[in-house]
């Protein structure tokens, strides 16, 4: 962490939390009878209130979007790239919030946290959720804080498919989607990586089936293998050539099954690191989340009447490199909602990096990105 904190930061920001003590009805049948959300602001909230951005995230990210929790951070928010003064989501001229969502693992109500039926952990008895039910809980927050419509809802990736359900279950409550890097459904090869994903936590000796906080253990061989696949999947081969390439530890060749090449020591590190931080049942959790979401279903599978309670204006962006959300399936949102008389600016952003292009200050992405967010600002922000 360098002594000064980059001009362009929203600097250093403090995490903060909302209780709701009424019970939040799940899509499932079932209900949370309070629940706890954690997120983040930056910049602020004009007289009007019509300056207010809400960022959804993706699957293993959190509230923390931007800026510094201490001058001892080594690494900024996941999205600082594009969140900050002059940035596209630009914190002059824009509230930003970002909520971590329910089922989480960094302050929101999830499995780790106590049920008040039992007063112990939920574990695998927490509820199952869907996309709409993170959308419901974060329009209570947005209530809360006093925003009736927000200039935009943006996200990457399964925050994307938030922005895009928002647009149908709240069609006055927002004014633009922005959807990165995100698919109307998952094809039946990203099912199946989360499912191996998913098998090899729950084969962990560790996971005791859901129930490893009374064990005090955490499925740690387990997470590592599910990230190391996921990870795989979130970049391009062009980009792991052109980093690791096939580069030896070592130099030379050794016998036996050890550890030898750049790439394997990259994904173990990576492995390692996100089971140190992630919670096993809130992967299962929001993988199973992500592979439900399918906003046709309720119309009988035609997302163009699914879209057509859309009000919202759209900016649909996908990656050249994104084998995972590929732009096809980008270009099947951007149909729909065409077919629906709806605004909408799509772009294809070429790029190495694969899915997780969404994340990287890639120079085409980030002029069409601000162009975009500057027109938000203009048509609903104050000066």
């Amino acid at each position: 962490m360098p002594d000064a904190l980059p001009p362009d930061s929203v600097g250093l920001v403090t995490p903060l939390s909302m209780t709701f003590r009424e019970p939040l009805a799940l899509e499932s049948g079932a209900s949370l009878p309070e629940y706890t959300l954690a997120y983040e602001t930056y910049g602020e909230l004009n007289a009007e209130r019509s300056n207010a951005i809400l960022i959804c995230h993706a699957l293993s990210s959190n509230h923390h979007a931007a800026g510094y929790h201490s001058m001892d951070e080594r690494k900024p928010g996941w999205w600082d790239s594009c969140v900050g003064p002059g940035k596209p989501i630009d914190t002059r001229r824009f509230f930003v919030v970002c909520s971590n969502n329910l089922g989480g693992c960094h302050g929101s109500t999830g499995p780790a946290s106590i049920n008040p039926a039992s007063g112990k952990p939920y574990g695998k008895g927490f509820p199952d959720i869907v996309v709409k039910d993170w959308v419901r809980s974060q329009a209570r927050l947005a209530d809360a804080l006093g925003i009736r419509r927000w200039a935009a809802v943006v996200g990457g990736s399964l925050g994307g498919m938030q922005a895009l359900q928002w647009s149908i279950d709240y069609p006055e409550r927002l004014a633009h989607s922005v959807v990165i890097a995100a698919a109307p459904r998952l094809s039946a090869q990203n099912i199946a990586f989360n499912e191996v994903a998913r098998t090899a936590i729950k084969s962990d000796p560790d996971f005791h089936d859901g129930n490893f906080y009374e064990y005090k253990a955490i499925p740690e061989r387990g997470l590592r293998l599910a990230r190391m696949l996921g990870h795989i999947t979130y970049l391009s081969d062009d980009l792991m050539h052109a980093r690791f390439g096939r580069e030896l530890q070592a130099g030379s060749p050794t016998t036996g099954y050890e550890m030898e090449f750049q790439v394997e020591s990259y994904l173990r590190y990576q492995g390692s690191k996100f089971a140190r931080e992630f919670d096993a049942n809130t992967y299962l959790l929001m993988t199973k989340t992500l592979d439900h979401f399918d906003p046709a279903r309720d119309y009988d599978n035609d997302l163009t009447r699914a879209m057509k309670r859309a009000r919202a204006a759209f900016l649909v962006i996908s990656f050249t490199s994104d084998w995972r959300f590929s732009p096809a399936r980008s270009r099947e949102i951007m149909r729909s909602l065409l077919d629906n008389n709806l605004d909408v600016v799509y772009a294809t952003i070429e790029a190495d990096e694969g899915h997780d292009a969404f994340l990287m200050p890639i120079p085409q992405y980030l002029e069409v990105f601000s162009a975009y967010m500057q027109r938000v600002a203009q048509q609903v922000c104050t000066s």
